[in-house]
């Protein structure tokens, strides 16, 4: 009697672990983030309850890995080394490092355009943006886990631009980075425009070199 292999439990639980990914970001869209619940992921994934309770505490942490795995594979397929929001290459920590600033600001929020456009982020991450805004626990973790890490990267490349005598010693790159990622950020949210590889570049533009006459 020619015995049978047994079952691969890793490739399994990986399946099962991608149908939940997909169940949680396509459910989460359709009917928003209140009406999302465990058990409906669970029935589109087609696992038990039990399965996602094993993994996650609650259903803000099935989305948010759930939307940070999509920011990575949406990253991978792009070509670029990290994940979400257009921190396209690898040098200084994620954001590319060419020598020209503007430059590579305006490579990485062309990603983020990219990002922003692909129907499989957008809905999602709507649905997690505006219950974050509501949600004060989900707010935070949303910050904490996804944008600030982000953010930090643009921090990263801005101070790799002092160093090099491209930006004020005095600028605080914190603050600086809001100058464009907060103006994508709310055009994208509020529908006040379009979202534009022209608009982004323009938005570099005004925040390195102002408004005044050169």
């Amino acid at each position: 009697m020619v015995s049978k292999p047994a079952p691969d439990a890793t490739r399994r639980s990986e399946k099962s672990r991608r149908a939940i990914y997909a169940a949680a970001l396509s459910l989460v869209a359709e009917v928003g983030y209140p009406k999302t619940t465990v058990e409906g992921i669970a029935a589109r994934a087609g696992v038990g309850k039990q399965t996602i309770y094993r993994w996650w505490s609650s259903k803000a942490d099935v989305l948010l890995e759930a939307f940070l795995d999509l920011a990575e594979q949406t990253a991978r397929a792009a070509g670029h080394d990290t994940a979400g929001n257009g921190t396209a290459g690898h040098e200084t920590a994620g954001i590319p490092d060419t020598g020209d600033l503007a430059a590579d600001l305006k490579a990485v929020l062309r990603a983020t355009v990219d990002e922003l456009l692909d129907p499989r982020f957008d809905a999602p991450a709507r649905a997690l943006t505006a219950e974050g805004v509501v949600n004060e626990q989900l707010g935070r973790v949303f910050v904490t886990r996804l944008l600030e890490p982000q953010l930090q990267l643009y921090v990263a490349r801005l101070r790799s631009a002092q160093d090099a005598g491209h930006v004020r010693r005095d600028v605080d790159p914190r603050i600086a980075l809001e100058l464009f990622v907060s103006p994508l950020a709310q055009r994208w949210l509020q529908h006040t425009g379009p979202i534009t590889y022209d608009y982004t570049d323009t938005l570099v533009d005004y925040a390195l070199y102002g408004l005044a006459p050169r």
